[in-house]
């Protein structure tokens, strides 16, 4: 699993500019699935047939965060604008890819003094950084990197042994996970599995796929805060290695209490390692999917991931095949 989550990860397509990505997962998955869809958001819709007619669905968002370029000043260095939730701080000192071009750039901060740089540090913002990309004029930058164009960070995939690191694993993890779930499970019911676009933005994607399969009921598969570094979230207990989380709530939606207690009887019966997650922030796929149409009972299964929308994203790769299993099991049940 650790090959394909590599290779998930250094696919660079941010929110809106999902096409490699999508090409890349239909690929891995064409030989495991009785059908495939891409709908004109470019949501890819992958099933499996099962030997009942209810429906199941799976969705892992495949966008990333990442940036546009806004605007260029007469020495080439290119102002930009966040998609999704990506931050200054996070951004500082960072290279940045735009996958059209190929071309590079470092994120730099405004000041003309050192004072200037310790305030813009301390009340930092968007309007304050700026990527360089070695031109010498606008005229230069603006052939590189023109007005509009899509960029996310460049960096390397991490082996560290049972953990990785990698940008993107919010929500390629994900994706690492249904793939894999695909792959072995043979569905009792009928399986859908969605990739969906722009969750970064506002989970566009997944309310379109939910309208268009209704399924009997949803989870979302998605990435959760971490509580087991020095000082982290003291109102969470989520650790890494400690299994998957089944999310009770978060600040977008409250998980359905059936389809939460279904997850947590298949993990104990198979005896596979879990987590409770109730999230302090932020929302997933689930809480768009959960109001479509009469409404769809839904849940999250969320990967543990340290340094959330950072450069740098780590995950246990042992959470990520006890998601596997515990998704496996879950399919191939009554």
């Amino acid at each position: 699993m650790k090959d394909l989550i590599r290779k998930l990860t250094e696919i660079n397509s941010p929110s809106g500019r999902e096409s490699r990505i999508r090409e890349f997962i239909l690929n891995e998955l064409k030989d495991s699935i009785d059908g495939y869809e891409v709908d004109k958001l470019g949501n890819l819709i992958v099933w499996k047939n099962g030997q009942t007619e209810k429906k199941l669905l799976l969705d892992a968002h495949m966008d990333e965060i990442g940036v546009v370029s806004s605007f260029i000043d007469e020495k080439g260095f290119i102002r930009i604008e966040a998609i999704g939730g990506i931050s200054a701080y996070n951004l500082i000192g960072s290279r940045i890819i735009f996958p059209d071009s190929g071309v590079e750039g470092v994120v730099g901060i405004e000041g003309e003094t050192t004072q200037d740089v310790q305030k813009n540090l301390k009340e930092l913002n968007f309007d304050k950084i700026f990527v360089d990309i070695g031109a010498k004029s606008r005229e230069e930058a603006e052939e590189l990197v023109p007005i509009g164009m899509f960029g996310v960070y460049s960096t390397e995939f991490i082996d560290m042994g049972k953990r990785v690191v990698s940008k993107a694993m919010d929500d390629r993890i994900g994706c690492a996970v249904l793939i894999e779930t695909i792959k072995r499970a043979k569905p009792k019911c009928r399986l859908y599995g969605a990739f969906s676009v722009q969750e970064e933005m506002g989970l566009v994607g997944a309310s379109v796929v939910a309208f268009n399969i209704n399924p009997d009921f949803a989870i979302a598969l998605d990435v959760t805060a971490w509580s087991d570094t020095p000082k982290g979230y003291k109102r969470m207990s989520i650790e890494l290695g400690k299994g998957p989380a089944i999310k009770i709530k978060d600040n977008a939606s409250i998980s359905d209490r059936n389809v939460v207690e279904k997850l947590r009887n298949i993990a104990e019966k198979n005896n596979i390692p879990y987590q409770i997650e109730i999230l302090i922030f932020g929302g997933t796929d689930a809480a768009a999917i959960q109001r479509t149409s009469a409404g769809i009972p839904s849940g999250t299964l969320s990967i543990p991931c340290r340094y959330v929308h950072s450069p740098h994203e780590m995950i246990d790769l042992d959470d990520a095949e006890n998601a596997v299993r515990l998704l496996k099991a879950l399919v191939e049940e009554e």
